[in-house]
């Protein structure tokens, strides 16, 4: 048996963890540049507030209601997600961590340490409450498919109060019989329209459907899926993740960029991620690409981009900051009004498998880069950064409604009085 612990409006239950006085409140949290509406609580919900839509539309109703509005904190989901998956593994001997929300346990010889899975699973959703003041719903199913579609029973149909358990045919099929097609995971909307064309319906009609004329009609993912639905354990969680065979860092500008050295410094932050990516993964940079560009709704659009290659592949944020420093004077024009921009690294090699050059000594400061990011990782994000990203950096991400990093930040710990 497998199980999705999953949390509920997670951004949103994030923004609450430290102010409970919210929790009663419509909370709603905004995405990149407080543009568009990414999160919701179900206060937020069943005052009408709509998910997915510009914040200046809905703007207007979350005043009526008294919203709380919040952009987004990532650091705090961050290290919040981080604690509620700890809490989580200790209730399974596997476990895969699909999300920065969702996670997979594997339940597998776990017989008589776990007697009822029932009672498991509302075991670790007190835990997680109680240790993370996060709420989270748990569904079991035999196949990886099964315990989505139980987590999303324990969601959405009444009567499961935050946990469903898949362990027998009845019970699996009255919750297919209810989950639209389009739910199942894995089922887009484009494969979903066709399916309705064939009369297929629900979750139901899907596991109805001969695997092989699954497999005909779609794709041998389709089939596994209606495999799954059956019980017939056809998909798998990865052991180890592949590496990225490439890495960007790109962003909208919260305020645009009108002079060279603004740019220069946008260039090197997202140049400094880029590069901490990498090697978090073992990897290092044989060509890198940076672009620049206005809105396209501007009168007259601009955009540029340019390539670099390394003589010795590299991931060290000094290396790559100076190269795109240098490399923003291409990309630069007089007048433009820079909107969006972007660092990608196109061409990475495995660390330990690099092919050095005997006439071009690797420049990289690996021992520098292993403090750099061991502080970071310590102390915070940006604890340590390049100093030709500037240090005020105007053009950064809008955040004007953000809430203190409780968690990642000294100045913003929480104080308690008693």
């Amino acid at each position: 048996m497998y199980a999705l612990v999953d949390a509920n409006s997670f951004y949103a239950s994030c923004e609450v963890v430290f102010r409970p006085e919210w929790r009663s409140r419509p909370v709603v949290v905004l995405s990149n540049n407080d543009g568009m509406v990414v999160a919701l609580n179900r206060a937020a919900k069943d005052a009408g507030i709509s998910k997915f839509k510009p914040y200046f539309e809905v703007r207007r109703a979350c005043e009526l209601v008294n919203a709380v509005v919040c952009s987004s904190n990532y650091e705090l989901y961050g290290d919040l997600s981080a604690k509620m998956m700890d809490v989580i593994s200790r209730y399974a001997p596997e476990q895969y961590i699909y999300s920065i929300d969702e996670t997979f346990l594997s339940f597998k010889n776990i017989y008589p340490a776990v007697e009822c899975l029932q009672s498991h699973a509302m075991k670790i959703r007190r835990a997680v409450w109680k240790e993370c003041r996060l709420p989270v719903c748990v569904g079991i199913g035999p196949t990886l498919t099964l315990a989505k579609v139980a987590n999303h029973a324990a969601k959405k149909i009444e009567g499961y109060q935050g946990v469903c358990v898949l362990d027998s045919k009845a019970e699996r099929e009255a919750v297919l019989a209810k989950l639209d097609v389009g739910d199942v995971w894995g089922i887009g909307k484009r494969i979903s329209a066709k399916l309705r064309l064939m009369n297929i319906k629900t979750a139901l009609d899907l596991a109805n459907m001969p695997p092989k004329y699954a497999r005909n009609q779609f794709s041998v993912e389709i089939e596994r899926t209606v495999l799954d639905l059956n019980g017939v354990h056809a998909k798998h969680w990865d052991e180890a993740r592949a590496d990225k065979k490439q890495i960007f860092s790109t962003r909208s500008m919260g305020e645009r960029i009108t002079d060279l050295e603004s740019l220069q410094q946008a260039l090197s932050k997202h140049a400094s991620i880029a590069a901490q990516k990498a090697r978090a993964q073992g990897s290092v940079c044989k060509t890198l690409i940076c672009f620049a560009g206005n809105s396209p709704f501007d009168g007259q659009p601009y955009y540029r981009k340019t390539l670099h290659q390394f003589p010795v592949a590299t991931a060290d944020s000094t290396i790559l900051s100076q190269t795109v420093t240098m490399l923003a004077k291409d990309l630069f024009r007089p007048g433009i009004r820079f909107y969006k921009i972007g660092v990608g690294l196109i061409e990475l090699h495995d660390s330990c498998h690099r092919q050095d050059d005997l006439f071009n000594p690797d420049p990289s400061k690996l021992q520098l880069m292993k403090a750099f990011d061991g502080l970071n990782r310590k102390y915070g994000t940006d604890t340590l950064f390049i100093a030709a990203q500037g240090i005020e950096q105007k053009w950064g991400m809008k955040r004007d409604m953000l809430s203190p990093q409780y968690t990642t930040r000294w100045q913003d710990l929480p104080r308690v009085k008693c």
